[in-house]
C-alpha cells in the first residue's frame, strides 16, 4: 500500500502561496481543496502550460515556474503542459493582429528545447511534463464542435482584446476564438486543481473553470502573477520585441541586458526575476532610498542571475567583460573567430553580418547598420552597402554586445 503524502498545515501553505501573486480567484475554494488535500494525503493537480512559439525562455517566464516551484516545495508535483497543439493557433492574449500560424515542424523543434530549460527552476522529480496535442490532436470535429457549443461568442467578446479588435474593426480569425477554448480543455483533460500564469491570462484561466463545470468537474482556482516587463521598461517581456533576456543566453549578454533595464524596474527584478527575500528587497528599497548608485544595485542584480542560469564564475567573467567593454571601452578578452567564404571581390556589410551570425538576417543586418548599431576595427560604418574586400580580417561589434572577427576568405 503506497503511503499517504503529508502536508505543511493549510494556513503555512496559503501564505507560501499568496505571496508574489497578483491574484488567487476564488481564494476560499484553494482552502477547501487544500484541507481536502491534507485530510486524504492527495496532491493537488497544478498546472502551467507555454505555448512553444519560440525555442528558448526567458527571465520573464520564470516568475510563473517560481511560483510553481513554490507548490513542489509544499510537496504538490505539478504538470507542466507545453501547448504542441495550441501553439499552432497562437494565443491572441495582448495582441491587436492576428498571430501568424506555425507550423507542427516548427512547434516541434522548439519544443524539445523547454524541458531543460525549465528543470533550471523546477525540480525535475516533482515535474509532470505533457503536451496537449495527447488529446487535443484525436478530437474530431463533432467533438470540436460540443466544445463550442458551451462557450458563447458574447462571453468571448467580453475579453478586452478580442473587444477592442472588434470595436475598431481590426480582424479576428475564427481560430482565435477556439484558443481559449482548446487551453480550457488541457484543464478538463488534466482535472486541474489549480492554474497558474500571468495577467495577461486571466480570462484563459476563467474559461477553463466554466468549461470544467460543463463537463461535469470541479472548477479549478486560478492563480495569477504579474507580468515583468523587458529590458526597454514600457512592454511585457518578449523574444519579439527584443527586450527579453533569455536563459539559455550567454553571460556576457544576460549580465549586460540586465544592466540596461531602468533604474525604476530594480525592486521588481529583485522580487520576480531572481525570487529576493522580504528582507533582501527592504534592503534593495532603503539603499535607493538613501540615493545609493543604481547602477551598484543593477551589477548585483545582474550577478544574481547570471549566477541561477550559470554559476557564480561565469557572473564573475560576465562583470569583468562588462567593465571591459562598457566601462573602459576596450575589445573584449576573448573574440569569437569567424571564417567567410567569399566569391568575387568582397561581401556588402549588410550580408555580411548575416552570414558571419551577427544578425538573424540581411535586412536585420541592414537595419543595424543603418541606425549606427555596426564598427569595423572600431570605426563606424552607417552604408550597409559598404563591402568588406576578400582577404580581408576585421573586428565587427554588431549592437552593444555582439563581436566577432571575420576572416573573409577567398
Amino acid at each position: 500500500m503506497t503511503a499517504k503524502a503529508s502536508f505543511p498545515p493549510v494556513d503555512e501553505q496559503m501564505a507560501i502561496i499568496r505571496r508574489g501573486a497578483e491574484e488567487l480567484l476564488p481564494e476560499e475554494e484553494l482552502v477547501r481543496k487544500l484541507e481536502r488535500s491534507r485530510a486524504t494525503g492527495t496532491p493537488l493537480v497544478v498546472k502551467l502550460g507555454f505555448d512553444p512559439t519560440r525555442p528558448d525562455l526567458h527571465v520573464g517566464h520564470t516568475v510563473t515556474l517560481r511560483k510553481l516551484r513554490d507548490f513542489q516545495r509544499l510537496g504538490h508535483p505539478v504538470t507542466f503542459v507545453i501547448g504542441s497543439f495550441t501553439a499552432m493557433i497562437g494565443d491572441p492574449s495582448g495582441r491587436s493582429t492576428t498571430r501568424p500560424p506555425l507550423s507542427r515542424e516548427d512547434v516541434d523543434a522548439n519544443a524539445r528545447t523547454f524541458a531543460d530549460q525549465v528543470f533550471k527552476i523546477l525540480d525535475p522529480y516533482a515535474t509532470i511534463i505533457r503536451y496537449n496535442s495527447e488529446w487535443l490532436d484525436p478530437l474530431t470535429f463533432e467533438d470540436i464542435l460540443r466544445l463550442a457549443g458551451r462557450y458563447t461568442v458574447a462571453r468571448m467578446l467580453e475579453r478586452d482584446d478580442f473587444h477592442q479588435r472588434y470595436a475598431s474593426g481590426s480582424p479576428i480569425a475564427i481560430h482565435e476564438l477556439l484558443y481559449p477554448l482548446a487551453q480550457a480543455y488541457d484543464s478538463v483533460a488534466l482535472g486541474a486543481d489549480v492554474e497558474l500564469g500571468g495577467t495577461d491570462q486571466k480570462f484563459n484561466l476563467l474559461v477553463a473553470r466554466d468549461i470544467q463545470r460543463e463537463y461535469g468537474q470541479e472548477p479549478q482556482v486560478i492563480l495569477t502573477v504579474p507580468m515583468l516587463e523587458g529590458t526597454d521598461g514600457v512592454q511585457k517581456m518578449s523574444k519579439s520585441l527584443d527586450n527579453a533576456i533569455g536563459l539559455t543566453e550567454a553571460p556576457e549578454e544576460m549580465y549586460g541586458k540586465t544592466m540596461s533595464i531602468p533604474d525604476e524596474l530594480i525592486v521588481k527584478y529583485f522580487r520576480l526575476a531572481v525570487g529576493a527575500t522580504d528582507e533582501e528587497l527592504a534592503e534593495v528599497e532603503h539603499a535607493l532610498g538613501d540615493h545609493a548608485n543604481p547602477r551598484d544595485l543593477k551589477r548585483r542584480l545582474a550577478r544574481a542571475i547570471v549566477t541561477l542560469y550559470h554559476d557564480a564564475s561565469a557572473a564573475e567573467r560576465a562583470e569583468e567583460h562588462f567593465d571591459r567593454v562598457f566601462v573602459r571601452h576596450e575589445l573584449p578578452a576573448e573574440i569569437p573567430d569567424v571564417s567567410v567564404a567569399v566569391e568575387g571581390d568582397g561581401v556588402p556589410l549588410a550580408r555580411l553580418l548575416r552570414e558571419a551570425g551577427l544578425a538573424g538576417s540581411t535586412s536585420e543586418g541592414r537595419r543595424l547598420v543603418e541606425q549606427g548599431g555596426v564598427t569595423l576595427d572600431g570605426e563606424r560604418v552607417t552604408d550597409p552597402g559598404h563591402v568588406v574586400p576578400a582577404g580581408a580580417t576585421v573586428v565587427i561589434q554588431a549592437g552593444k554586445r555582439r563581436f566577432a572577427r571575420v576572416t573573409l576568405a577567398s
